[in-house]
């Protein structure tokens, strides 16, 4: 059994491959906030179910495949697994995020929760768990002794895995509040370059 889940991608001409389903909810939300219809250009966000499922993807997507573009974005720890991803698929080495840039491929520090976060500053994003009922959850988390030696971008990040679905909760959320000018780097050049 394949573990390349091809719902969403028929009539694809390009697939956009992301590591989760929160990812895939990222990349929509700010191309509909950019006034585009993926699926009309028919782009497919494909969640990968994990950074070491890309070769797979790659090798079914790709020119070996049914060659389809490709595009995508993943997490800088999980570098290794696309760079090995790529030479399986027969794409070549990919030795630098620059070299992913090229292939439309972009890279997130530490990931895109990270990220948004950044954008967003700590304040907005606490406006954002207070009216999503979560923000008494995030000050208990923030009293842990585990969080006491991080920032409190930190203990966000860390805060939105601590619970199964809250990344997928909060990624629309995340970005439907940026200012267009303050999208990530990594988030808008992969929905520029798509």
């Amino acid at each position: 059994m394949s573990v390349v889940n091809t719902t969403g991608a028929e009539g694809a001409r390009t697939v956009v491959l992301v590591e989760g389903v929160s990812d895939r909810q990222a990349v929509t939300a700010l191309a509909q906030r950019y006034g585009r219809d993926l699926p009309a250009e028919r782009i497919a966000v494909l969640s990968m179910q994990g950074a070491t499922n890309i070769g797979h993807f790659l090798a079914h997507y790709g020119p070996a495949g049914l060659d389809l573009g490709l595009a995508g974005l993943c997490d800088a720890a999980e570098i290794r697994f696309f760079r090995r991803g790529f030479e399986r698929a027969g794409l070549g080495a990919v030795s630098d995020r620059e070299a992913f840039q090229a292939r439309r491929f972009f890279v997130c520090d530490a990931d895109l929760e990270d990220e948004l976060i950044r954008s967003l500053g700590v304040r907005a994003v606490e406006q954002i768990l207070a009216e999503q009922g979560d923000l008494a959850s995030f000050r208990l988390f923030q009293q842990q002794p585990a969080q006491r030696g991080r920032d409190d971008q930190g203990r966000l990040r860390r805060f939105m895995g601590t619970r199964g679905g809250r990344k997928i909760q909060y990624a629309s959320l995340l970005v439907a509040a940026l200012d267009l000018d303050k999208v990530p780097t990594p988030l808008s050049r992969l929905v520029a370059s798509i």
